[in-house]
């Protein structure tokens, strides 16, 4: 779910770079449909496209639907598409059928996974963060480190550092700061539930989690650390801090999505407790090959 307030701030921070629109289907002054295409600009290519359409369940199978997709590709033909992709849970049955008749096939999975805050016990990790502390690593909120005059650089640069690390379907393309900072100026931000982990000033991992006004959950972004530093703990201690300010602070869920082969991440979130639940599916359709 979101609201207006978060609507409106994400189409007001897109970035330039990427190609955006959207139509929606009207019947008598009432939205009853709407359709878009876009571009990731983490994973940017001038000729590849994302699309995504809703229709009201009670307009469903009279072809609006249909209609929105044919204005989608209408308006995509100018620019020469090489792919378009669209996600989808897999228990939306007629939506992947809508988009198999249209020439779409399935090519990557991401598993999201929640966490029953309420019923989390964290007495097994609970010698943790004394283990880090012996190493001098130590966690600190975005909020705690506003003294540092470089904070914003440095979380720019390690996140563009550690998002290169996660598994993707498509080459990644580092985001601007512009971007960035958007992110770290959004409503769903918060200061004291974006963690990162330090060892002597530098910074080294990272895990932020984000609200919507409009549900009583937390979402995870980014969690990772850098490769000098696993295998010690650290992300598993990032997300701890993050269960407890869930719970201090009255939600009851922690959702988090992982590509199905980032292993590592998954077997962290599994000992933690999180469970898995109806998997994302990422439709293509590929209308030419991409040039060599």
């Amino acid at each position: 779910p979101s609201i207006l307030e978060e609507a409106r701030y994400n189409d007001e921070h897109r970035d330039p770079l990427c190609k955006f629109q959207r139509w929606v289907a009207e019947l008598d002054g009432s939205i009853i449909g709407a359709a878009e295409y876009d571009q990731d600009s983490r994973h940017y290519h001038p000729r590849k496209f994302c699309i995504h359409g809703i229709v009201r369940i009670d307009y469903q199978r009279q072809g609006i639907g249909s209609a929105l997709y044919r204005q989608i590709i209408a308006a995509l033909e100018p620019f020469n598409p090489l792919s378009m992709q669209s996600q989808v849970r897999e228990v939306r049955i007629r939506s992947i059928q809508f988009l198999k008749r249209r020439g779409f096939h399935e090519a990557w999975w991401r598993w999201e996974s929640r966490l029953d805050v309420v019923a989390f016990d964290p007495a097994p990790h609970s010698n943790l963060e004394e283990q880090l502390h012996i190493q001098g690593i130590e966690i600190k909120t975005f909020r705690q480190l506003e003294t540092d005059p470089e904070r914003n650089s440095k979380l720019y640069a390690l996140e563009n550092e550690l998002v290169m690390d996660v598994p993707t379907m498509d080459e990644r393309t580092p985001i601007t700061y512009d971007s960035f900072m958007h992110t770290i100026n959004s409503p769903y931000m918060l200061p004291n539930a974006y963690f990162v982990a330090l060892c002597n000033n530098e910074y080294i991992g990272v895990n932020t989690l984000y609200r919507s006004r409009a549900s009583n959950h937390l979402q995870t972004g980014l969690t990772g650390v850098k490769r000098a530093y696993r295998r010690r703990g650290i992300a598993s201690a990032l997300k701890l801090h993050g269960i407890a300010y869930a719970k201090e602070h009255g939600y009851t869920t922690l959702r988090v999505t992982n590509d199905s082969i980032n292993k590592p991440m998954l077997a962290i979130n599994e000992r933690l407790g999180f469970v898995r639940r109806p998997t994302w599916i990422t439709m293509v359709k590929v209308f030419a090959e991409e040039p060599q």
